[in-house]
């Protein structure tokens, strides 16, 4: 079985080693375990070994979670696609939902919400027809339309990498998603609080955070789990 604890302590060294290498303060950078297929007592450890956040992508798995974890004082980031029928049972769980792609979900986040909710923008930074996320071209007129709603507040965009091994395609990538990052938040849109940039997984957080990525999303080198299965 996967050694939670020393596994979490590697990845906050590469952090802080990445961070260094590109002049930023390692405490700026935020660390959520993807434990999509992880089982609860895997992250009952991580929450022991200090981890404060925790990434779902399928409501009805984190349904299943939340209420095994829900005494333990974690934040709960919806990371994946999300359909507008499973807006209202998210809202009871999700702090921050990281994959709002359309203004049609925008809104139905925002008549559903009682409180506050914060979102983040998802953009499908790499072009690729197989992932999710609004085109990059689209991002400052779906901004414009979140910063206009009640009840949700926009902090933050969200991407995934592209499907390759080279590293240069990732990072220009991750280049492209950081200055949508800085246009946006020079426009100065009402109800709009940029403070994250979520990109960076598994195997390629180090070069986000490089090109600028302040939270990272990692869940197979943590957990040793891929496809739901522990690798021993």
């Amino acid at each position: 079985m996967p050694n939670i604890a020393d596994n979490l302590s590697v990845i906050r060294s590469r952090i802080i080693n990445a961070a260094k290498k590109s002049g930023r303060d390692p405490n700026s950078i935020k660390l959520v375990a993807a434990t999509k297929g992880v089982p609860v007592a895997l992250i009952e450890e991580a929450i022991a070994a200090g981890l404060t956040d925790i990434g779902e992508n399928r409501v009805q798995e984190a349904a299943s979670k939340f209420d095994q974890l829900k005494r333990y004082p974690v934040t709960w980031h919806m990371i994946g696609h999300l359909q507008t029928n499973k807006v209202k049972p998210a809202l009871k769980m999700f702090s921050v939902i990281q994959s709002v792609d359309s203004e049609r979900l925008a809104k139905e986040i925002s008549a559903k919400s009682e409180r506050t909710i914060d979102v983040f923008m998802e953009v499908n930074a790499s072009g690729e027809a197989s992932k999710f996320g609004i085109a990059p071209e689209s991002s400052v007129e779906l901004a414009t339309g979140i910063s206009r709603l009640p009840n949700i507040r926009l902090k933050g965009l969200m991407t995934l990498g592209p499907d390759t091994d080279d590293k240069e395609k990732r990072r220009k990538s991750f280049r492209l998603l950081h200055g949508l990052f800085e246009g946006i938040k020079r426009l100065n849109l009402p109800s709009l609080e940029l403070e994250y940039l979520s990109m960076g997984m598994s195997d390629d957080f180090e070069v986000a955070i490089e090109e600028g990525s302040n939270m990272v999303r990692i869940g197979s080198a943590i957990f040793g789990i891929e496809h739901g299965t522990v690798q021993r």
